[in-house]
């Protein structure tokens, strides 16, 4: 575990290191949540093994405690300043992040140097308001991105994203944390694995 200071604060970014890494994927987390949720834990605990390191990070206002994200300016500010330590191994960084993050990423992606974007439930409108679209922010990202998406994300089913530069994995029946119920064709564990298998294949086709 490692302490950054940022100017909005001090964030913090949990390893999971690669024996003979290859790329290193930073991962920020949403609005409401950490660095805990399955879909972070298992992408954690699987790509080192695939050449991946795994840098888990942090928000300044997570650290400091807060339940409430900041504004998405002063989020991207605590992300920029994160960026010279995940860049310091040396390895190409795909910036990633679920939700809020995802939006963090795909923002700061090609001026911060990103080799691509991972985007995690892509929050593309808020629930129930489709006409407030956030998709400039993705077809903007300007690297090779994977979206991640939950079949029932209130935030956002994949049928509604549009077409664009980017792949997309469907977890079906998921919702914006890619939970599936219990009603569902598939077992929770399998939907998580959809997300590390998606993730360790699009990673192998990077480089």
């Amino acid at each position: 575990m490692e302490t950054v200071e940022t100017d909005a604060g001090t964030a913090r970014i949990t390893w999971h290191k690669a024996t003979e890494p290859r790329l290193l994927l930073a991962v920020g987390h949403g609005a409401g949540g950490g660095i805990g949720t399955r879909d972070l834990r298992a992408l954690a605990a699987g790509l080192p093994a695939h050449g991946v390191t795994v840098a888990l990070v942090e928000q300044p206002w997570r650290v400091a405690g807060k339940k409430l994200a900041p504004a998405p300016r002063t989020l991207d500010v605590g992300w920029r300043g994160l960026w010279p330590a995940l860049a310091g191994p040396g390895l190409p960084v795909i910036a990633g992040g679920r939700s809020a993050g995802a939006r963090v990423a795909c923002r700061t992606a090609v001026e911060l140097g990103a080799h691509a974007v991972l985007a995690l439930s892509f929050p593309l409108h808020p629930p129930g308001k489709p006409e407030k679209s956030r998709a400039v922010e993705l077809l903007g990202a300007g690297v090779p991105t994977l979206v991640v998406q939950g079949g029932n994300d209130p935030f956002g089913k994949p049928a509604e994203f549009p077409e664009g530069p980017y792949e997309l994995i469907e977890v079906p029946y998921g919702d914006h944390g890619f939970v599936v119920p219990k009603r569902a064709e598939i077992t929770q564990d399998q939907a998580v694995a959809l997300i590390t298998d998606g993730v360790v294949k699009w990673t192998g086709s990077l480089g």
